[in-house]
């Protein structure tokens, strides 16, 4: 998803990668790989331009400050603030031959299908776990999520600076696995435990390749890492390991494209670059790249089961915290907890 440096991530004042300049793709550094959408550059003869961004909260941002782009691609628990905000128009689903396959339960909510039409259109899932060290962290040590809290690791482990990611593994660690209906009391408890966790952090990621230098290098041993960080790992032979399976669980999400009103491009090629997307052909280069599943049942019907398991989405056996649209003012209270978390307060 996002092999930029933080410095290259925000910087957003121009196109970070220009092609095309009829269409405009405001996206997660990374998810410039061509054969993701090899479809576009077959037909057009050369990729989109891209703007990259490194966290949701932050593009949405940049968006509603007036930046222009076509087309952007957030993870689902940001659809409702673009909508409210509006930032967005519906699709055209007649336009989109693969919709009809794209798996049903992302397409559950009401904020992303209702009668005004379809705002959201799913793309790409993943799993948050536990990456880490296998030459100095066991399996006993990550059989739990409490090893985030270990004193054995103090200052050896790597948080995502993501709100949604962060509150996701404090949740799971107190017992928590839907957070569409948190108390105050949960809310209390898993804030409590992310300060504790914040004892042992040695750098809050901002990229999965951040937290892969990070891991590499030896300055960390334990992370909260998307599947991404852990295939550019393995792609330099780190002896990584990615426990999906603690007692607690992990948190899986998903993300996927939403249509931006009044783009300065080709509607046109919005539709060919998300169909380009969604082409059963383009699940193996996002699998091999990224490390993530395609919302095509059609496209995963490419992956075999072993490969699925070892980039970290098959079935697994332990609860799991699904990263789907909640409260909004919910989502905006640990948003500003977390910068009281991270601030030391």
């Amino acid at each position: 998803m996002r092999l930029f440096t933080t410095a290259a991530v925000i910087a957003l004042a121009a196109p970070a990668y220009a092609a095309d300049p009829e269409l405009t793709v405001f996206d997660w550094a990374g998810f410039e790989v061509p054969g993701i959408f090899q479809g576009y550059i077959d037909q057009h003869g050369d990729s989109p331009t891209f703007a990259f961004y490194g966290d949701d909260d932050e593009a949405f941002q940049k968006l509603a400050s007036g930046f222009k782009a076509d087309i952007a691609h957030p993870c689902s628990q940001m659809v409702s603030k673009y909508r409210d905000a509006g930032l967005i128009e519906p699709w055209d689903t007649a336009r989109i031959p693969e919709f009809e396959h794209i798996d049903k339960r992302f397409l559950e909510s009401e904020t992303f299908v209702d009668d005004e039409g379809v705002w959201y259109i799913p793309a790409d899932w993943g799993v948050t776990a536990v990456a880490y060290n296998t030459e100095n962290v066991t399996d006993e040590d990550v059989a739990t999520l409490q090893v985030f809290n270990d004193p054995k690791f103090q200052g050896r482990t790597s948080l995502p600076d993501s709100s949604d990611d962060v509150w996701a593994l404090a949740y799971l660690a107190t017992g928590v696995t839907d957070w569409t209906e948190v108390t105050d009391e949960q809310f209390a408890a898993a804030a409590e435990w992310l300060r504790a966790a914040h004892q042992n952090v040695a750098a809050y990621w901002a990229d999965p390749a951040e937290m892969s230098q990070l891991m590499g290098s030896g300055a960390v041993d334990v992370a909260w890492s998307w599947n991404d960080g852990v295939v550019y790992l393995r792609g330099d032979d780190y002896p990584v390991g990615f426990q999906r399976e603690a007692t607690e669980g992990s948190s899986t999400w998903f993300c996927g494209f939403i249509n931006l009103k009044d783009g300065p491009g080709s509607e046109d090629k919005v539709y060919d670059f998300v169909n380009a997307w969604l082409a059963p052909g383009s699940a193996q280069a996002l699998l091999d790249n990224i490390g993530y599943g395609q919302s095509n049942t059609k496209g995963m019907e490419t992956i075999s089961p072993e490969a699925r398991s070892e980039a970290g989405i098959g079935p697994i056996d332990a609860p799991v915290l699904s990263q789907t649209p909640n409260d909004p003012a919910q989502r905006e209270k640990q948003l500003a907890e977390f910068e009281k978390i991270k601030a030391g307060f």
